[in-house]
């Protein structure tokens, strides 16, 4: 469902609602909150694959007869915004085989909320590709921003990213729409709001923590 320009979130459903209480249950353990995470994950990515561009092909059959259908006009990328964005990395290689994936690392800070660059890997000839830019995470912006910026530098149009995310706050949804209004955003859910502390309520707390078993009190069992 498009709900600005260029700004989508997964149909509302009852199958997608089921996988978002699992997901944001406090109590889930690792082994459950990443098993109905990566359900999501799926969903998002079969959603972004639909914004890709495509041309007409065809091949022969089995029996001889033509069949037309769709081939990606661009090779894609996947790039992950270490370490939440991460989480998508399996089920984008199990969608787009042999496709490459880079890395980029901005780490907020504890007291100034602001991000820091520190470090990115991507692929040669990015600048030619679909890019899918995977955070989870979508509060304030801030980190979204500095890793788009570092895309740029690299040669990707802005038309050519989707950021594929789980959870967005208006907040930061209407600042990334507003610096870039061509870029596409993906997500699972726009939240109500966000905390003092920038957390998104209802909110999912960490993600990345979550994901990995490194959330305070995680259970492993």
């Amino acid at each position: 469902m498009t709900i600005q320009k260029n700004v989508y979130e997964l149909p509302d459903s009852y199958w997608l609602s089921y996988l978002q209480l699992k997901m944001r249950d406090r109590t889930a353990n690792v082994a459950v909150f990443t098993h109905y995470a990566n359900q999501v994950i799926r969903l998002l990515l079969q959603s972004a694959a639909q914004l890709l561009p495509y041309a007409d092909d065809a091949v022969t059959t089995p029996i001889g007869d033509q069949f037309t259908g769709k081939v990606f006009t661009r090779d894609i990328c996947g790039v992950s915004v270490i370490r939440a964005g991460e989480s998508m990395e399996a089920e984008f290689r199990s969608m787009f085989p042999n496709q490459p994936i880079g890395k980029i690392l901005i780490q907020r800070d504890k007291n100034s909320k602001l991000p820091h660059y520190f470090y990115s890997h991507l692929p040669p000839g990015i600048a030619g590709m679909s890019v899918m830019l995977f955070e989870p995470m979508l509060a304030t912006g801030g980190s979204l921003l500095k890793a788009i910026d570092v895309l740029k530098e690299s040669g990707v149009l802005i038309e050519n990213i989707i950021v594929v995310n789980v959870l967005a706050s208006p907040y930061g949804i209407q600042r990334l729409n507003e610096t870039w209004p061509d870029l596409k955003i993906l997500t699972s859910s726009i939240e109500t709001g966000m905390t003092e502390s920038a957390f998104m309520r209802p909110g999912i707390g960490d993600f990345g923590d979550r994901y990995f078993g490194t959330y305070p009190g995680t259970s492993h069992e």
